[in-house]
């Protein structure tokens, strides 16, 4: 992939289509667990497409490329973001629904909608996009212990999400104890 960036910073718009084209998904992945709508992931991908092709002869170590592509698409939906908050700031981003998921993409949205925001970017970028706590740190441009403890919060909110919802142990929670003597 190395000399495909590198063409592609010289100028080669076939190598910046290929590269595009090996990106796409997980910068789908990304930007849907941010904004959540398609429609508006299509447009944080156009963009980031677009702006990273008029930007590529800036980067300036091509083993940097998919970090430097995700600081830009991450900046994309950020972007998206805030336009909301300014025309509607009461709603949230319209989440538009999705038949096709597999078992485990609806599992890994689950449970990204009982994490904060600011968690759910990190999970994203760790779990499903594979990227060290200091790439992480890198891309959103926080401290690494800043990543590590969001992290670490991210997994402590969905752990307890997950045990609110299971019945305890031994009988059900609407279960009433009673002493004698």
């Amino acid at each position: 992939m190395g000399e495909l960036v590198e063409k592609a910073i010289q100028g080669n718009a076939d190598a910046f289509l290929e590269l595009m084209e090996m990106h796409t998904l997980s910068m789908y992945k990304v930007a849907r667990g941010i904004l959540r709508n398609d429609a508006d992931v299509a447009d944080a991908i156009q963009d980031t497409i677009l702006h990273s092709f008029e930007k590529i002869h800036t980067l300036q170590k091509a083993e940097f490329f998919k970090t430097w592509l995700t600081r830009i698409l991450i900046n994309e939906c950020n972007q998206t973001i805030r336009h909301y908050k300014k025309v509607n700031p009461r709603e949230e981003i319209p989440e538009t629904p999705r038949t096709d998921q597999s078992l485990a993409e609806f599992e890994f949205k689950e449970m990204l909608g009982q994490v904060d925001e600011k968690y759910r970017v990190i999970l994203i970028l760790y779990y499903e996009q594979g990227f060290k706590i200091a790439e992480i740190a890198e891309i959103l441009e926080l401290n690494e212990n800043t990543v590590k403890t969001r992290l670490a919060r991210a997994r402590e909110q969905i752990r307890l999400a997950y045990f609110q919802e299971m019945p305890k142990e031994g009988g059900t929670s609407n279960e009433r104890k009673y002493t004698v003597g």
